[in-house]
């Protein structure tokens, strides 16, 4: 650059001038700036080093899947925007506009990538609250552009060790883990069926972690499935004999498939035999569902306890499969949060309340939607840390870098990035939480779990399961 700002500069301050009366500095004011606006941007430099406009909204964008096959996550994209209408109803985030851009990111690399490159272009300060499980395009064009990805859902294994990340919670590992421990009492053979992929290829160590580090000697079988199928029965079946050799009232499955979730579970019913399935009954064990062997003999088989994670199963799909008399009823469910009828989510409900414009992708009750309302809450306290200076994707990521404390109302323990903090998780190296809750389905409501004998109570945390060394192949048969 041959020519820019401080050239310029030069020439204006060899011999200053006294000072002008105030009404004369005023009338030169506009003239003289614009002009030099004028020269900066001939010479293709922008603005003044270290500079910025206060007066320019904080651009930040959330994606997430819109309208797949596969896991969609609308209530995301949809809590950024409530978000945004409340934040700028009240005076805007430390003191500025927020522009909140979505994006669907479509669950496949070229859409993911576009949405990526978007924000690049609109000069996002941060991606905020997002789910994409395409982590090699995604994180390609933030990370060149230097711009944080801010409280993403945590389904990847790169948003834990990737250094462009700040993660909120302790994602689906720290999820599969807490999952172990909850049915470890209750369980001598679980079948974890979970997504075909590498994103999932870790799961059944994490389960078995679980297991173990709560006392269990349980083992667990792996049965990775495609997640755009609408019938499961196949796999079902091979669930139900992969199970067999357990004591009949000591089978689990574990069933982690986000939206597709509901279709396994809808197919793992059907292979029953008639009248061996329901709910509750000295055969159902704890708390277990009733789902029985079928096609691979005759007569019934006691039920098979049925587990899963926030964000496959909610409140609202318990709701719709038949409440306290439906397949979920006793259900073991792990999440990051407290349950939706905790307080501390009060005035996130009253956000969508009075910001959603009854928007029905909102569900207070959805891991998205928590996880994005905690990733802007963390935006908020960066944002207001950085004072009267200049909101950029830099000085954004510099703060999280430095280690700024961020505290979400209790709905997670106190969080923080820095170099220095001495929490981080071997192995998930950007894991700034790894608190986890232990749910259960108690009659048609997704509660707090109630901890008996060797079971865990309702909270629990994940850093010793994820830090476990894997111990082989993930136990596929």
């Amino acid at each position: 650059m041959t020519t820019g700002p401080l050239p310029i500069r030069t020439r204006l301050r060899p011999r200053p001038a006294p000072a002008p009366r105030r009404g004369v500095r005023a009338a030169f004011r506009g003239p003289l700036a614009g002009a030099l606006c004028g020269l900066l941007l001939a010479s293709g430099c922008g603005v003044l080093p270290g500079g910025g406009d206060d007066e320019s909204p904080v651009t930040v964008m959330t994606w997430a899947p819109l309208h797949t096959t596969g896991t969609n996550a609308p209530g995301m994209t949809a809590m950024a925007r409530a978000y945004e209408r409340w934040v700028n109803s009240g005076g805007g985030i430390g003191g500025r506009e927020l522009r909140v851009l979505v994006c669907d990111e479509g669950n496949e690399s070229v859409a993911a990538a576009e949405c990526a490159r978007r924000a690049v272009r609109e000069k996002a300060v941060a991606v905020v609250g997002s789910y994409s499980e395409q982590d090699a395009a995604i994180f390609s064009p933030i990370s060149l552009a230097g711009i944080p990805y801010l409280g993403g859902y945590g389904i990847t294994h790169e948003e834990f060790v990737n250094p462009d990340s700040y993660p909120v919670n302790g994602g689906l590992p720290a999820l599969i883990a807490a999952q172990g421990a909850q049915l470890a009492p209750d369980c001598d053979r679980v079948a974890l069926v979970r997504p075909e992929g590498v994103t999932g290829d870790t799961w059944p160590d994490l389960l078995r972690a679980g297991l173990r580090g709560a006392g269990g000697k349980g083992e667990v079988v792996d049965l990775p499935v495609p997640v755009a199928s609408s019938d499961y029965t196949p796999q079902a079946g091979q669930v139900l004999d992969r199970l067999a050799p357990a004591p009949a009232a000591r089978r689990c499955v574990s069933v982690a498939l986000g939206d597709s979730t509901a279709a396994f579970v809808d197919s793992f019913r059907r292979v029953a035999p008639s009248g061996s399935t329901g709910t509750g009954g000295a055969e159902a064990g704890a708390g277990g569902t009733g789902a029985a062997a079928g096609g691979t003999g005759a007569g019934a088989t006691p039920a098979v306890r049925v587990g899963s994670v926030l964000g496959s199963v909610s409140q609202r799909l318990v709701d719709r499969s038949g409440g306290a008399s439906g397949p979920y009823e006793g259900a073991a469910v792990t999440g990051w949060y407290p349950p939706a009828s905790d307080p501390r989510w009060a005035t996130m409900k009253k956000v969508i309340t009075r910001h959603a414009f009854g928007d029905n992708a909102i569900d207070p009750a959805d891991a998205g939607v928590q996880t994005t309302w905690i990733a802007y809450t963390a935006l908020r306290r960066i944002v207001e840390s950085l004072g009267e200076g200049p909101v950029t994707a830099r000085t954004v990521r510099d703060a999280l870098d430095k280690g700024t404390k961020v505290s979400t109302g209790g709905l997670t323990p106190t969080l923080s990035w820095g170099d220095d903090y001495a929490r981080s998780v071997i192995g998930y190296p950007r894991t700034a939480n790894t608190r986890v809750t232990h749910l259960e389905v108690r009659d048609g409501r997704l509660v707090a779990a109630q901890g008996t004998g060797d079971g865990p109570g309702a909270t629990g945390d994940a850093r010793e399961a994820l830090e476990s060394e894997p111990t082989g192949s993930g136990g596929r048969e």
